[in-house]
């Protein structure tokens, strides 16, 4: 077989092609683990020894010049702990003097103040002192505002405003109690500040289903007491990998924000009778007029704290309760409700308990005019079965369903005249005919639509009817003789009236064993897992 010239020099650059693709491939592959290598190399050089970050654009010296966070340069161990200062006022504050104090003591340890903006007037702050402001610029990498890439330590000692270091070997004395601890359930150590409200060691317990932390106060021991939340001043230690583990490391209020996250984690605290910290300045603010505004601004840190967390209702040890929820001139805490099933259920929870406080309350507010205005009524649906089970509302209902009798509408001044329109009472009530169908509705209030509805039925040949039906199972008809008589029960800490045999009436309506069963009201949505009951 002959090869034509042509197919010959075609041959050959087909070779030379092969062969260029093979060395620029080569040649790329070789660049490509050059700059792998190079990555490498500078990453292990940010990266501390504790592994927790890198570059730290967001790190501003005493003059406002970016820094590098880390002891001070010379020296031949490095710091253990960071001293970080999370809240203060830019009004009036003590950083400085605290920066000093800490550093004058121990010049090798790292003072990180944090904010969440840059200060104003500006911290004056002494050589190996720090502020690391923590809202995001858009010329800043990620990391530059972010805390964990800030500390390279093994532990961080949380300091509030004010506080002096006195004992060099304090720090160290917090140490050991921790390392003391081992890998058990105290993950954090404090000491008390002196001068300052003196340190309550509590029991923190969070219920996120029901919106709810409940502060019980805690038995001091002899060793010290171990509790999972604190009140009142003190300087806390914790390692920096736990703090950093946490979903808000530097929220604030810091003490509130810092334990509910370790409560539920099942984390303790260890509150040391000694060493002590001193705070020089008592009170810590020199006009009432600036703690006026120290009293408000952690009132607002709170409230969005709170939200943040969805705990709307606080138990405090001394018994009183602070609510962060929906009010009478608030909209209720969740919208319009969709296949009988509330937002809230798909998150896990349960009604927020100010939604529940304002539904007993407008219950009892309808009863008594019922009742004054000689209007029959009972409770209905998943109402009754409340009352039965919990004797109160069911933890994840939204509504409350009374039946009256329709020959007893003109009796109540509130109802008869509904047909022109809604009635705002004096005590802000609204009263109104329901649009979805003829019944009428008693809302908390014009911004609060949490409301009780009053089904009107009427007996015809023993059997209690209405005009207007819902797609609900239980809205059928049944009987006149469960209400013949109607009987008293407890509900929602009020004597009311309800069917007589109020298991038949129920199972009537829901069927068999419902009392038994709880389920949601609709469980092809949101099915109830009855093991977390």
């Amino acid at each position: 077989m002959r090869i034509s010239f042509c197919q010959g020099l075609l041959t050959v650059a087909i070779i030379l092609n092969l062969l260029i693709l093979y060395y620029v491939s080569r040649a790329q592959q070789q660049m490509m683990e050059k700059r792998k290598e190079l990555g490498r190399g500078t990453r292990r050089a940010a990266l501390p020894a504790s592994g927790l970050g890198g570059g730290l654009g967001g790190l501003i010296g005493p003059g406002g010049e970016p820094v590098v966070a880390g002891g001070v340069g010379g020296n031949s161990r490095a710091p253990r702990v960071t001293v970080l200062l999370r809240e203060f006022e830019n009004f009036e504050n003590y950083v400085g003097e605290m920066a000093n104090s800490f550093l004058k003591q121990r010049p090798e340890l790292p003072f990180l103040a944090v904010a969440d903006t840059s200060p104003y007037p500006p911290l004056m702050l002494p050589d190996g002192a720090r502020l690391l402001v923590l809202t995001p610029s858009p010329d800043q990498p990620p990391q530059a505002h972010r805390p964990e890439f800030h500390v390279q330590t093994e532990f961080v000692l949380l300091v509030p405003d004010g506080v002096e270091l006195e004992q060099p070997r304090a720090i160290e004395r917090l140490i050991r109690e921790l390392e003391g601890e081992g890998g058990g359930p105290v993950r954090l150590v404090a000491s008390p500040v002196l001068s300052r409200s003196a340190v309550q060691c509590l029991h923190l317990r969070v219920n996120l289903r029901e919106w709810t932390a409940t502060y019980t106060p805690a038995a001091s021991g002899s060793s010290g007491s171990v509790c999972t939340a604190l009140q009142g001043d003190a300087v806390v230690l914790i390692r920096t990998e736990d703090l950093f583990n946490l979903s808000i490391p530097l929220g604030r209020p810091l003490f509130s924000s810092l334990f509910v996250q370790t409560a539920l984690r099942g984390w303790k605290v260890k509150l040391l009778e000694s060493p002590c910290f001193s705070a020089n300045h008592r009170p810590l603010f020199s006009s009432a007029h600036n703690q006026w505004k120290a009293d408000t601004h952690l009132k607002e840190a709170s409230a969005k704290l709170m939200k943040s967390f969805g705990l709307k209702r606080l138990l405090l040890p001394e018994g009183k309760e602070q609510w962060y929820g929906c009010s009478k001139e608030t909209p209720r805490c969740f919208g319009t409700v969709q296949d009988d099933t509330p937002d809230y259920l798909y998150l896990d929870r349960w009604t927020p308990p100010c939604c529940l406080r304002a539904l007993r309350e407008t219950t009892k507010y309808v009863i008594n005019i019922l009742e004054s205005s000689g209007v029959r009524y009972w409770l209905e649906g998943g109402t009754l079965l409340g009352a039965v089970r919990h004797q109160d509302i069911i933890p994840w209902d939204y509504d409350v369903d009374l039946g009256i009798y329709l020959e007893d509408v003109p009796n109540c001044d509130h109802l008869k005249n509904l047909d022109s329109g809604s009635l705002v009472d004096a005590n802000g009530y609204v009263w109104e005919r329901a649009v979805e169908g003829d019944f009428y509705r008693v809302q908390y209030s014009e911004a609060n639509h949490l409301h009780v509805d009053l089904w009107p039925f009427y007996p015809r040949n023993g059997i209690m009817t209405k005009d207007t039906w819902t797609e609900h199972k239980q809205d059928v008809e049944f009987p006149e003789h469960f209400l013949q008589p109607l009987v008293p029960m407890l509900f929602a800490g009020i004597t009311v009236y309800g069917p007589n045999n109020h298991r038949a009436f129920l199972e009537l309506k829901f069927g068999e064993g419902v009392i038994e069963n709880p389920q949601y009201p609709n469980p092809a949505k949101k099915r109830l897992d009855r093991n977390k009951l």
